[in-house]
């Protein structure tokens, strides 16, 4: 027994040996110590990126501010409505701003207005857009407002009268205004379909997998701009779900 347990035990040591020679080799880790290489942390000197929430402050910045300029409440000058000959706006402004300057009244009226957005439609299997008049037939005239100057506006070529008030026209309130501006400002971003539907209207599709099928409209969905169509297909009343723009009325 004692001979065996002799042998064992250098067998165990040249066992262990082989192990504690693994020693230097962990000795070796000094040079992963290269740690100091990671002080290459200058990264985080790259600071610019306080200058950059500047910029990025900048840009987040923007779409919080109004997409137009708010009226001054505090101006003496304000809004009125003016009521012209449909498809004659345009020449209404003109002459307004002509008239001001002739009878030295210009300084009396601020801007001129003639409302317009852009709308979509589909032609020829294509989404155009193009603008309309939010008001055909009517001009907004900033204005500060006395009996000469409504005689002025009131008698330039095309204009039938002031909307509202009788001889005492009646401003717009800076709520209105603002409405009507933010709509115009807006309106590029998500421009109104050109056509109305109401339930119950037939119409025909235009554009997409059922285009040249006709159907009844069930639903209007006016904030999104969509409608959904009863569809007979294989004899079946299917609903289809289509923008205003993928529909015309028959």
């Amino acid at each position: 027994m004692t001979d065996e347990q002799k042998t064992e035990v250098p067998d165990q040591e040249q066992a262990s040996g082989p192990e504690q020679a693994s020693g230097p080799e962990q000795a070796s880790e000094p040079e992963q110590a290269s740690e100091p290489e990671q002080v290459s942390a200058p990264e985080p000197v790259s600071e610019p990126e306080p200058g950059a929430p500047e910029a990025g402050g900048a840009g987040a910045a923007e779409p919080e501010r109004p997409a137009f300029e708010p009226v001054d409440e505090s101006s003496p000058k304000h809004w009125y409505i003016i009521h012209t000959y449909s498809g004659f706006e345009h020449k209404v402004a003109e002459s307004l701003k002509g008239r001001a300057q002739a009878f030295g009244f210009d300084d009396k009226i601020g801007q001129v207005l003639i409302p317009t957005e852009e709308v979509v439609e589909v032609r020829g299997g294509r989404k155009v857009t193009s603008k309309r008049l939010m008001y055909p037939g009517y001009v907004l005239v900033e204005m500060e407002m006395n009996d000469d100057l409504w005689h002025a506006v009131k008698n330039t070529p095309r204009v039938t009268g002031f909307v509202g008030g009788g001889n005492t026209p009646v401003p717009l309130s800076a709520t209105e205004v603002n409405d009507i501006l933010y709509r115009q400002a807006t309106s590029a971003d998500r421009p109104r379909p050109k056509q109305t539907f109401e339930k119950g209207e037939t119409v025909r599709i235009n554009d997409g997998p059922f285009t040249n099928f006709s159907g009844k409209v069930d639903e209007v969905n006016p904030e999104r701009n969509t409608v959904r169509v009863l569809v007979t297909i294989f004899g079946r009343a299917t609903p289809v779900e289509l923008e205003f723009g993928q529909v015309e009325k028959i």
